[in-house]
């Protein structure tokens, strides 16, 4: 499906998956689960992960998902009354050499494949995007400080407790071990970052 303007229809795809989320510790197996890399690493993240931030964080309308797999952050960010577009490589739209779906002023949130998160951010600045959120292993920060220092890091938020995202076609669910954070970039920001969590339950325990 390709998404040309403002949809109210959620975009579906065959064989997406979640990320993989788990260790195998020598001959231990933990209570975590390691699945297939996904097809075209196209991840998806619990609801309420972006239930949480859209209810902290304003964004510039339309908010774009532009790794929008099934649709998860598009189908929060309609529940928070927000309008948005949505678009996907699995549909036939590659982001980074394609022209925006929407003229700016807009937003983009999305959980994007972690290997090219940074060609993915930096795609959507140069298309104009005031605000870009994007999902991220918080064991990925550390390192990807050499790239996001030089841009307008406004918040980091870490998600508790850490989300379960098992491929799609996984039959258990559940015992999630990797950590994860939104982080929040703003062209109107000034200053160092600020950081705080984002509690499932929206509430601190």
């Amino acid at each position: 499906m390709s998404h040309q303007k403002l949809t109210s229809k959620f975009p579906t795809a065959e064989g997406l998956s979640y990320i993989h989320a788990g260790v195998i510790s020598g001959n231990r197996r933990r209570n975590s689960h390691i699945f297939a890399r996904a097809r075209n690493d196209l991840y998806v993240e619990p609801p309420w992960c972006s239930t949480r931030l859209f209810a902290v964080e304003t964004f510039p309308e339309p908010v774009w998902d532009c790794c929008c797999g099934t649709a998860t952050i598009v189908k929060s960010a309609c529940a928070a009354g927000l309008r948005y577009a949505a678009s996907d490589i699995s549909t036939g739209r590659d982001f980074l050499i394609e022209r925006a779906l929407i003229p700016p002023p807009f937003s983009v949130v999305t959980n994007p494949p972690y290997a090219i998160a940074r060609e993915i951010v930096e795609r959507a600045l140069e298309l104009g995007a005031v605000k870009v959120a994007f999902l991220f292993p918080v064991a990925r920060t550390n390192a990807a400080w050499r790239w996001l220092e030089s841009l307008p890091l406004a918040r980091l938020y870490l998600l508790t407790p850490r989300p379960s995202v098992p491929p799609i076609t996984a039959k258990k669910v559940g015992g999630g071990r990797v950590d994860f954070c939104w982080l929040v970039l703003d062209r109107r920001h000034k200053g160092p970052p600020s950081w705080g969590w984002l509690h499932r339950d929206n509430s601190k325990r």
